[in-house]
């Protein structure tokens, strides 16, 4: 399955959270279950990919040496979760 890539973070996560909701009601057929269940891993692939594009953007504030405010790129301690 292929989200839209113009589709909203927020749009996709109420997707997702509807797909929880059916899986979770145990009323689907096996085959309706693991479509769902595909549909849900291209929601969450889609949303962590967002995420990561985001991350990428924010920035911190910092006050350099001279007082100046400047910009800089906000690093993930990723070494430090493992």
């Amino acid at each position: 399955m292929e989200i839209a890539a113009d589709k909203k973070f927020e749009d996709a996560l109420q997707d997702l959270e509807g797909v929880v909701e059916k899986l979770d009601a145990g009323t689907l057929s096996l085959e309706e279950s693991l479509q769902a269940f595909e549909e849900g891993v291209a929601l969450v692939r889609f949303l962590e990919e967002k995420l990561t594009e985001v991350e990428k953007r924010v920035e911190v504030l910092t006050r350099d040496n001279s007082g100046l405010f400047q910009t800089q790129s906000l690093e993930t301690d990723e070494e430090g979760d493992a």
